[in-house]
């Protein structure tokens, strides 16, 4: 099956929990990110970035934006490597989104599969941690 529902492999993270654990996990390559965690750190991104823009252009100068991109772009190469191997798949497959037209379309194809249930060679499946 494509997709499950997140009922047959038990809660998902929310958008507090999800940001906590990348941030926390800002340069760790190795293990297993939940499709949860790396799809709320997106949605932070966009909104970190959004409001570094909106108080750039009232202060007239791109600084927190580059900032923001600057910081935020390790943890989201981290997660994004850990989100490949929840799906089993080396790191590696990282590169295949330079290739044009079609390879941002199929990172985002493995962003959206479900990871592999149980353990795999990256390690046991990411647990939902609660604070």
């Amino acid at each position: 099956m494509l997709f499950r529902t997140p009922a047959l492999r038990g809660a998902t993270m929310g958008f507090k929990e999800a940001v906590q654990s990348v941030l926390s996990k800002s340069v760790t390559w190795r293990g297993r990110a939940r499709r949860s965690e790396f799809w709320y750190f997106q949605l932070f991104i966009i909104v970190a970035i959004a409001a570094a823009a909106i108080l750039d252009q009232l202060w007239g100068t791109p600084v927190l934006t580059v900032i923001a991109w600057l910081g935020l772009i390790l943890p989201s190469l981290a997660v994004t490597i850990r989100r490949l191997h929840d799906t089993d798949r080396s790191g590696g497959w990282f590169w295949i989104s330079f290739v044009p037209l079609v390879g941002g379309f199929i990172l985002l194809a493995f962003m959206l599969l479900d990871g592999t249930p149980g353990a795999n060679r990256y390690g046991p499946s990411p647990k939902l941690v609660m604070a």
